[in-house]
């Protein structure tokens, strides 16, 4: 049987090859943690500790962006130095000296960490990323006044009820110009919110305030030499987005005219002398060019030190470890495999021998031949029963259909006439024909889980009227007394309609088994956190080797029935399906010749708060 499987896939190959692996990890893993703990922890502390490294260039990009000159940075510069031990200097462009965290007169390290300038280089939008664009905190003339944030607050505040109302959470953020907007807060974005209902979308919050219309006037007089000079209309309007997140100035400024032409050259020519104005604008209020230094501080880089002692006895405990892994992994492969090996055999056998396997093992190994079994004696099962249910659907459907082909066939030739008699019983084998197609339908849907149901609060007590109020017709008919009972006041979450089409079929089945002047209750009680539903009827009973399949498909106690007496044989199985759907179970218990009782237990649920018991704990018809 292993002489097909190549040499590098046998399990035993396999896991070896992983119990060798896993022992060079745990040696060189177990060796590495103790010349690691004589040794401490290796950081990376002098320029090595990139997001340390990033804290400091977004903090000093923020001060540049939100100051108009680097005076007074050096409290910043030695917070942050005394903060993450790192030596901190800030220079100009030709290494003049800004703030430096060092003692006077310190050299300064051979290259820049890197520059900073707000107007070209964004490290806020993106942590730990510099990326190219104008830095979000860089807002100049576009800072909103005290008053027009309260404003615009206001405005938030309600744009955020409308939302709720709705059902939609969102949270009120901010730019940095200190515009409010909203987002989801389920996802915590940082965007604005997906999706905005129409009668939210008044746009009042999104349009540019008198500060922000100010600026945008005069970034349009910067940019009208740029567009004469590009040979472009100097006097086309800029359009002011609001972008919470400030990516880059094109997702903040553009060009009104030529983003709507599709014209993307002259698109381009436009958006660029809008980015240059934009620059030149926000010029005054960002701090000049700077170049940042960053040396290692007074800390020591503590080394990883291995001598040769300990390299010989790492290889040592290494060779030995490797040893004992593989003879042990050998054994217990070779025990492991022999099991697995009839498992295989015994699935090439074909299907419908049904070959069961030994159970020699009490180990995993013998738990999945008992599975192996197990599943073969459920295949045989289900084979057996699927034939049997074809055989069932066929024989259904054929009676019905061969009563309406027959009286079809007689009135074409003219035998006899197609009188309302005639008629109204084709109409009767039609109705057989539905109700089937429609159990089976149900029975497919519960089967591939896309069965609906639409949960309410739900009384027991008018759930059981319903049901006896649809049957009392069919229950006079047929000489039997139909009575319901409720002690207390169960209350379900539930779907209304499939309960009473799950208890419905509870009591068309008492009916059908119950002889004239019989009785059928129908009760509803509460036990513990559960709402029982029972059916109970004076009928003939169900034999005890009979029970355990009353809820299969097109299973009859009484095989003689037909179809118009006992039913489409699905009732009960969807009854089953419909209980597992709500979370509950159906049972039935019955004693032959003294009746059944089927009983429907289901998760309890409070009444709801509007609800007001006035009706008695019970009641007798």
């Amino acid at each position: 049987m292993s002489g097909g499987i190549p040499l590098r896939k046998r399990l035993l190959v396999r896991l070896l090859i992983a119990s060798v692996l896993i022992a060079l990890c745990s040696v060189a893993a177990t060796a590495w943690l103790a010349v690691e703990t004589t040794t401490r922890a290796l950081r990376e502390e002098q320029g090595q500790d990139l997001a340390d490294d990033m804290a400091i260039l977004a903090r000093l990009s923020g001060y540049a962006a939100t100051h108009p000159d680097w005076k007074g940075v050096e409290p910043t510069v030695r917070a942050l130095a005394a903060r993450t031990g790192r030596r901190i200097a800030l220079t100009t462009t030709d290494r003049s000296p800004i703030a430096d965290s060092a003692p006077h007169g310190s050299p300064l390290p051979p290259s820049a960490a890197a520059t900073i300038d707000p107007l070209h280089t964004d490290t806020y939008t993106q942590r730990g990323a510099q990326l190219g664009g104008l830095d979000p905190r860089a807002v100049g003339p576009f800072l909103l006044p005290a008053a027009e944030r309260s404003g615009l607050d206001l405005l938030a505040r309600k744009r955020q009820s409308c939302f709720r109302s709705h059902g939609l959470d969102t949270t009120i953020r901010r730019t940095p110009s200190g515009r409010p907007f909203l987002t989801d807060t389920d996802t915590d974005a940082t965007g604005p919110a997906a999706a905005t209902p129409i009668e939210c979308a008044d746009g009042r919050l999104n349009a540019p305030t008198p500060t922000e219309r100010k600026a945008l006037d005069a970034l349009a007089r910067q940019a009208r030499t740029c567009l004469g000079r590009e040979g472009l209309d100097p006097d086309i309007p800029l359009f002011g987005l609001f972008d919470p997140t400030d990516k880059s100035l094109g997702s903040r400024v553009i060009v009104a005219k030529y983003a709507r032409s599709g014209e993307l050259a002259a698109s381009k020519k436009a958006q660029d002398c809008a980015d240059s104005a934009r620059r030149a604008q926000l010029d005054p209020y960002v701090a000049p060019v700077a170049e940042l230094f960053l040396g290692g501080g007074d800390r020591t880089e503590p080394r990883f030190v291995m001598s040769s002692a300990n390299k010989a006895k790492i290889v040592g405990a290494a060779g030995l470890v490797l040893a004992v892994t593989v003879a042990v992994t050998a054994v217990v492969a070779t025990r492991l495999v022999r099991p697995l090996r009839a498992l295989t055999e015994a699935a090439r056998q074909p299907p419908e021998l049904h070959v069961r396997v030994p159970v020699t093992t009490r180990d995993e190994t013998g738990l999945l031949a008992v599975a192996f079994n197990a599943l073969t004696e459920r295949r045989e099962r289900l084979e057996a029963q699927r034939k049997a249910m074809v055989s069932d659907i066929a024989h259904e459907l054929r009676s019905p259909l061969t009563n309406i082909r027959g009286w079809l066939e007689v009135a074409r030739d003219g035998l006899v006439d197609p009188d309302p008699a005639l008629l109204a019983s084709l109409h009767d084998e039609a109705l057989v024909l539905q109700r089937i197609i429609d159990d089976l339908q149900d029975l497919a849907a519960a089967d591939a889980g896309t069965l609906r149901l639409h949960r309410e609060p739900l009384r027991a007590r008018d759930l059981l009227d319903q049901v006896a109020a649809a049957h009392r017709v069919a229950a006079g008919t047929a000489g039997v007394a139909l009575r319901t009972r409720a002690d207390g006041e169960p209350w379900l979450d539930a779907d209304p309609v499939r309960m009473r089409q799950a208890l419905g079929n509870l009591v068309s089945n008492a009916l059908r088994h119950t002889p004239a002047d019989g009785t059928v209750s129908v009760a509803a009680r509460l036990d513990g956190d559960e709402a029982v539903l029972e059916v109970t009827d004076t009928g003939c009973g169900i034999d005890p080797a009979d029970l355990p399949h009353v809820f299969d498909r097109f299973w009859r106690a009484e095989k003689s029935r037909s179809r118009r007496t006992g039913g489409s044989g699905l009732g009960l199985a969807i009854v089953r399906h419909l209980a597992a759907a709500h979370g509950g179970t159906v049972t039935a218990v019955s004693e032959p010749g003294n009746g059944s009782v089927f009983s429907l237990r289901l998760p309890a649920a409070p009444p709801p708060p509007e609800s007001r018991v006035t009706s008695p704990s019970g009641r007798g018809e």
